[in-house]
């Protein structure tokens, strides 16, 4: 991770899974060039990754407030991160 760049860790509750959620995500997240992961929860939630300059990584926050058009978000917590991401961005195992 250089200087310019964020790394934020985000939990998403509402109607997050079988909403394809993950797929959208990992989406946005290229169309934006962030590296990181989304991953679903046990708890329903989605939790996910981001990594990559400020600007484009509180973009992507802010459309996760959204999301795709079956899933209704009723909670982002953000956490800051010390996780570069890796390479790309990917989905991983539910946790």
């Amino acid at each position: 991770m250089n200087g310019d760049e964020i790394s934020v860790r985000v939990i998403i509750e509402g109607r997050v899974q079988m909403v394809w959620f993950r797929g959208w995500t990992i989406e946005q997240a290229h169309s934006r060039g962030l590296r990181g992961w989304v991953r679903n929860r046990r708890d329903g939630a989605v939790e996910a990754l981001f990594t990559g300059p400020r600007p484009a990584v509180e973009e992507m926050i802010a459309a996760c407030r959204q999301g795709p058009p079956a899933a209704r978000v009723a909670k982002i917590s953000r956490f800051p991160a010390e996780d570069g991401g890796g390479r790309d961005f990917r989905p991983l195992p539910t946790a």
